[in-house]
């Protein structure tokens, strides 16, 4: 959770650094809450006939486990105003096994932005944010470009 991101956040500060795991299991049950059961995402043989090596993990659940270690650290997810990645490289599952996704976010920009969704922005004038970039890596290779979230400075 976050300690500290107001007045003395400076661009190119890390605020975190954390892992998240995602085995064959965790494929199952994101397929089950999505309600995408592409096969590439839970067969061998599919994912390897259209060219993958393997078993691959949703891009939407790698991006998920990015926005959520953000928020986790904001605790308060109403201070994510926008969140957007472009998904870069697969993240191959291995069956049995796991992977290991490394997550560093760190201050890409401040600024004050008058369009930041706040209930009391109108009375208090521009909303101080945040561009927070979100490295995603599997062995040191990006798997997310471009994930960048703002968030409001409090």
């Amino acid at each position: 959770m976050r300690t500290t991101l107001a007045a003395d956040a400076q661009i190119g500060t890390v605020l975190f650094e954390v892992t998240r795991v995602i085995d064959r299991a965790r494929l199952v049950r994101y397929a089950g809450a999505s309600g995408d059961f592409n096969p590439i995402h839970y067969s061998d043989r599919v994912a390897t006939e259209v060219g993958l090596g393997g078993v691959i993990a949703h891009g939407m659940l790698t991006m998920g486990l990015a926005g959520a270690a953000l928020t986790d650290w904001l605790g308060d997810p109403a201070d994510l105003l926008s969140y957007g990645v472009r998904f870069t490289r697969p993240v191959p599952v291995p069956d049995p096994g796991e992977v290991a996704l490394t997550i560093v976010a760190r201050i890409g920009a401040i600024e004050a932005d008058d369009s930041a969704d706040s209930a009391d922005s109108a009375d208090s004038g521009p909303v101080p944010t945040a561009r927070i970039d979100l490295a995603v890596t599997l062995a040191g290779k990006a798997v997310l470009g471009k994930a960048q979230a703002r968030v409001r400075l409090t």
